[in-house]
């Protein structure tokens, strides 16, 4: 069955507050937007249109960036309505600007976040049998109020729908089925009456809806489809409510999570994306962000108070109050407390990153340990290697960025800078305190500091002058 989804993303979002679209705007750190999409492409949509308009630039944008270079690239197109007129205006400008005429059709609103693909796959197929020719997503939410009413006639199928500020307050009590802004269309059937649409009322815009009415006055049946799940149906209209899904979309993934094998020690302070992945067995501590393209292993701690971004993280591992951002950690691996691991870092199996640990754009051997208070840029680290505290690879000359390279089995002294770019032998030592400029060959002893000077009774005599001062 080839389905097309439209989604509609070109509204201004005022209720927002922002200076950006509303459907910019992220849920566990990725766009509302892309949430729907992606929900349409896992339902089985082989086309997605994309209505853009206001901050056309800033979705078109946000589109490639998730998207390009995936197989789904090509499935996913944006059409501009320049002229924002209404819904139904807004649809009629996707079907001829990409000759859309044949198939089902669902037209999803870019604020929903937490629809389902199921729910997607499911919809589509209430048009797809030639029964109805149009139906209109419902659910029942807790709190109606605020949401268009479905009044149902005798056959359960639509008899119209009211929206919420012209509801008799009978109405407002006894209508529970809630249009969540979803409409799915035979697409021949859209294609040949969406012109119909008019635009007479207070607005003067062109309002989706109608078509129910009209494929109606053209013998066509029309119908709902009711969400189960009435969390598909929420939508976004504000900041209040964008924080509201993001606890829901948290939960739901949090619950699956669980579900195959991950233990959360508090699944509220948790914060895993959708696309975030986890292995059994690995336990989640509280603060633990988990943002874009995430795996991590089986039998890992995870926290407290850890940011990874679009980074990997291999089995048994331990990543303790440590930000990494696409960043690759093998298999039992040491971050933290307070390590930052920069784009490009590299940790080997059994490699440690410790306290107040800064890398970037580095491989860390297997096995070789930078365990507190340093900074390793652009370096490549051999095996066994031991960087003492506070040592530095200073790859910047205000210019250029240059290399340091560590051989396997090496020691660092403490508070060693090491100025790139730096080549460190196998099985070398540095003495601490070392400013090295020049390469330490292998099994050699690098030193690189002024020779201590010890001036006897400097101090005592120092002090006797500065008492001297104070009498005057």
């Amino acid at each position: 069955m080839d389905v097309t989804a439209i989604v509609m993303a070109a509204g201004e979002g005022t209720r927002m507050k922002s200076n950006h679209a509303k459907v910019s705007h992220k849920i566990l750190g990725k766009p509302m937007a892309c949430w729907v999409i992606d929900a349409a492409l896992e339902a089985g949509c082989n086309r997605v249109v994309v209505v853009v308009g206001s901050h056309s630039d800033e979705v078109r944008g946000l589109i490639a960036d998730a998207y390009e270079g995936t197989p789904h690239a090509s499935a996913i197109e944006c059409v501009e309505q320049t002229e924002r007129l209404g819904t139904g205006h807004a649809v009629r400008t996707a079907l001829e600007a990409t000759g859309i005429n044949a198939g089902p059709v669902v037209v999803l609103n870019g604020d929903l976040p937490l629809i389902q693909a199921q729910t997607i796959r499911t919809f589509a197929e209430t048009v797809s049998g030639g029964v109805h020719a149009g139906a209109v997503l419902t659910f029942t939410p807790p709190v109606p109020f605020g949401y268009g009413r479905i009044e149902l006639d005798a056959n359960g199928g639509v008899n119209r729908i009211i929206e919420q500020k012209d509801c008799t307050p009978e109405q407002d009590a006894e209508l529970l089925e809630c249009n969540a802004g979803c409409y799915a269309f035979d697409g021949a059937q859209l294609a040949a009456h969406i012109s119909e649409i008019g635009n007479d009322n207070a607005q003067s815009e062109y309002y989706l809806p109608d078509m129910l009415e009209i494929l109606k006055g053209h013998g066509q049946a029309v119908s709902i489809f009711h969400c189960d799940d009435y969390r598909d149906g929420l939508g976004v209209n504000s900041r209040i409510q964008l924080a509201q899904l993001t606890a829901i979309a948290r939960d739901r993934i949090n619950e699956r999570l669980m579900t195959d094998g991950v233990t959360f020690i508090d699944p509220a302070q948790a914060w895993i994306g959708p696309d975030a992945r986890i292995g059994r067995d690995t336990v989640v501590w509280p603060q633990t962000h988990l943002i874009g393209h995430v795996t991590v292993g089986e039998e890992c701690q995870l926290g407290p108070n850890s940011r990874l971004t679009d980074t990997t993280v291999g089995s048994g591992c331990t990543i303790d109050e440590t930000i990494a951002i696409e960043a690759v950690i093998e298999n039992g691996v040491d971050c933290g407390p307070r390590a930052y691991l920069r784009p490009g870092t590299h940790m080997l199996d059994g490699s440690k990153a410790g306290t107040h640990v800064e890398i970037k754009k580095s491989t860390i051997g297997e096995g070789s340990k930078v365990p507190h208070l340093s900074y390793i840029g652009d370096t490549t680290m051999g095996s066994g290697v031991n960087v003492g505290a506070g040592s530095i690879t200073c790859n910047y000359d205000g210019v250029h960025k240059h290399k340091t390279v560590i051989g396997k089995d090496a020691f660092i002294g403490s508070d060693t800078m090491m100025v790139a770019p730096a080549q460190i032998g196998d099985g070398a030592l540095v003495a601490a305190g070392s400013v090295i400029t020049e390469p330490v060959p292998a099994d050699a002893l690098g030193l690189g500091r002024a020779r201590q000077v010890n001036i006897e009774g400097w101090a005592a005599d120092y002090r006797r002058r500065l008492h001297e001062d104070d009498e005057v």
